[in-house]
């Protein structure tokens, strides 16, 4: 019997209904463990590609990107392309406007001011992106008091999901924010609904500063 100390699954289990991918995927893992063996999985799928590895490399045209674990390809992603190819991502694209240790305000445009304590080493005037997943982003129907960062925008779309609930809220710019909100409640008395105006607001640590 062959004990490789590598084994590649391609694309094991894009055959699958959607039910069974997600209960084989945890059989893979267990199995994985069992046998001690390294398992190289090659898939499409980004859901499977996180739930079953323990690092994750993301390559373009040949080229690997980032080389990390899931946690940190998604909350730490190391470019704009690896953020916006792993999950949802928003995007405001701006310059530092002052800042000192790791702590920046960013002049998105269109009266738009960030402020972060994620910038690194960027200095002023350096043109940067700062990405925030859709999770980490809380919509309401007024300003939430003391709120560092809120943006005012209308509700343009809206998608129940049962678990969670997820907002697309058009900026007054022009730009849509994306918004997941978990629906830990049964039912919401007052819900947004589509074209009430709202508010999207953000901790300053909750978003990632990219310089490439």
């Amino acid at each position: 019997v062959n004990k490789p100390a590598v084994l590649l699954l391609d694309e094991p289990l894009a055959a699958l209904d959607k039910k069974l991918r997600e209960e084989t995927q945890f059989e893979l893992m267990d199995l994985q463990q069992n046998l001690g063996l390294t398992f190289v999985v090659v898939t499409h799928d980004q859901e499977e590609a996180m739930t079953m590895a323990d690092r994750i490399a993301i390559i373009d045209k040949g080229e690997v990107m980032q080389v990390a674990t899931p946690a940190e390809v998604y909350e730490a992603p190391g470019s704009r392309f690896v953020a916006g190819f792993v999950g949802n991502v928003n995007m405001f694209d701006g310059k530092i406007a002052a800042g000192e240790a790791g702590s920046a305000s960013i002049d998105a445009g269109n009266g738009i001011t960030i402020r972060t304590e994620n910038a690194g080493n960027a200095a002023a005037g350096t043109s940067v992106t700062f990405a925030i997943r859709p999770e980490k982003i809380k919509v309401s129907s007024t300003k939430p008091a003391g709120a560092v960062n809120a943006i005012e925008g209308e509700v343009y779309d809206i998608a129940y999901l049962g678990d969670m609930t997820v907002y697309h809220v058009r900026l007054d710019d022009g730009q849509v924010v994306r918004a997941s909100t978990m629906n830990a409640a049964r039912l919401t008395e007052d819900p947004l609904t589509w074209n009430d105006r709202a508010w999207v607001s953000f901790r300053p640590d909750a978003g990632v500063v990219l310089t490439r």
